[in-house]
């Protein structure tokens, strides 16, 4: 019996996801006395998980897999379960993996549990501690069935360093051609920046801004920082910005280390997606703007000119060190 991750991958390399899954699974996996295999579908350099506790990887390769189709990747995950006589599977909470999960564990006839922010709190029985209510609150949830589906959520954990000796094994898993029933027509990247999924800093942005026009120092502000940037929905509706930066419930969740949010007041969908994160700082002039009661840091006062003397003081700061 060993531990299963799906260790995603995107052009031949690794995500951030993968390493914080696989430190993860291998400290479920010592308080089991057990492994880590890791299933990789048309993935990068597989020693790189050796670094963070994966004991055995699955490569599979195939060409008919180069997009992504969730039927398809579920299947092989629980083919490879099935040969692994994987009792846990673990995935991340990536947009793919929110696919994947439940469709894992049915076919497994699993008991699944979602938005995993801990070690499990006891393994007999086996309880989780979860958010639940828009990260609102935590339950606790007990598995009872002999498989689990189990998937972290994202920077609930870290990264964690545990060199490990790795053993390879090409895997071919059988695909059914019913797994294609939906297909990838094509896929559009912003290029040259860092994305919202993998980002440890994100730098929102509202109507406070006032236009499209004044959106300059919000982005040399993440480029500063090394961040992502991000908006309000009512700014992606308004079309100054793309919607693949809507950040919100109804847009992409966020639980970057570092979330800086600009002119936005803080609609309670906007705070519902960002509150995972784990230092929320605000800036606006309106002392009584909903998000302030959930920042861990606020400034209130203009925009045009706090980010401008916060920019200089960063890049004052980065000289020196």
């Amino acid at each position: 019996m060993s531990i299963l991750i799906y260790a995603e991958s995107t052009e031949g390399k690794f995500k951030k996801v993968a390493f914080e899954l696989a430190s993860y699974a291998k400290k479920v996996a010592e308080s089991l006395g057990t492994t880590v295999t890791a299933i990789t579908i048309n993935g990068g350099n597989v020693s790189d998980l050796s670094k963070y506790g994966v004991d055995k990887v699955l490569k599979v390769t195939n060409d008919k897999l180069s997009g992504f189709t969730a039927k398809a990747y579920a299947d092989a995950i629980k083919q490879a379960a099935q040969k692994e006589e994987a009792k846990l599977v673990i995935l991340s909470s990536t947009t793919d993996s929110l696919y994947l999960a439940p469709l894992v564990a049915v076919s497994l006839q699993a008991g699944f549990a979602s938005n995993i922010v801990g070690l499990p709190i006891s393994t007999t029985p086996f309880q989780v501690k979860r958010t639940a209510f828009s990260n609102k609150a935590f339950n606790i949830t007990e598995i009872s069935t002999d498989l689990k589906v189990l998937s972290l959520a994202k920077n609930s954990y870290g990264i964690v360093e545990k060199e490990s000796l790795l053993t390879e094994e090409d895997f071919n898993p059988t695909i059914d051609e019913n797994d294609f029933g939906v297909k990838v027509a094509a896929i559009e990247k912003a290029s040259g920046k860092v994305t919202i999924a993998d980002a440890d800093v994100v730098v929102s942005a509202g109507r406070g801004m006032k236009g499209p026009e004044n959106w300059g120092m919000i982005e040399e502000l993440a480029n500063v920082l090394g961040a992502a940037t991000a908006c309000s929905k009512p700014v992606s509706d308004l079309g100054w910005r793309p919607h693949g930066e809507h950040v919100g419930q109804t847009g992409k969740p966020v639980a970057a280390n570092l979330y800086i949010a600009v002119g936005i007041s803080g609609a309670i969908q906007h705070i519902a997606g960002i509150n995972s994160s784990k230092v929320k700082v605000v800036i606006n002039t309106d002392a009584e703007a909903p998000f302030f009661k959930v920042a861990d840091y606020g400034i209130v006062g203009d925009a045009f000119e706090i980010v401008p003397q916060l920019i200089e003081k960063l890049k004052a700061f980065k000289a020196q060190n």
